[in-house]
């Protein structure tokens, strides 16, 4: 069974911080002290499995009263095109809501940028670097 969840063990923080090393630092080249940073102490983590394996990985913290900022969301090489990116994002924003927050913002990868905006977040900014990639900022009014 595949499902996305709000981390609530330290296995399943161990599990989501697994899949962001693969995608972010393995895969992408950026450096683990910028992917493994002083924000993932204050921040609500998410992880998403297909059965017992992980697969998928996100957070969300609180930068303003009433908003929220998305950051770390990744899915594993094998299982990306396969809709479980709408699966993970659809968990964080029910979270999100469900918590108060009026207003979701993030940095998308520039790649990514159409997959956020089907799902109604909007370019905020010119584009710029994160890591050494492009990056725009994004938001969505909850």
């Amino acid at each position: 069974m595949v499902i996305a969840k709000r981390v609530e063990t330290e296995k399943e923080y161990e599990d989501a911080i697994v899949v962001r090393r693969k995608v972010f630092v393995e895969e992408q080249d950026v450096p683990l002290h910028l992917e493994l940073d002083e924000y993932d102490a204050e921040a609500v983590h998410f992880v998403a499995y297909d059965g017992e394996i992980p697969f998928g990985a996100g957070r969300i913290r609180s930068t303003e009263p009433s908003i929220g900022k998305v950051e770390r969301v990744c899915i594993l090489p094998e299982y990306r095109g396969k809709k479980f990116g709408n699966l993970m994002m659809q968990c964080m924003e029910d979270y999100a809501f469900s918590n108060g927050f009026q207003k979701l913002k993030l940095n998308a990868q520039s790649y990514a940028i159409p997959f956020y905006e089907k799902r109604n977040y909007t370019i905020t900014s010119p584009e710029f670097l994160e890591a050494g990639i492009p990056h725009r900022a994004m938001d969505k009014s909850l």
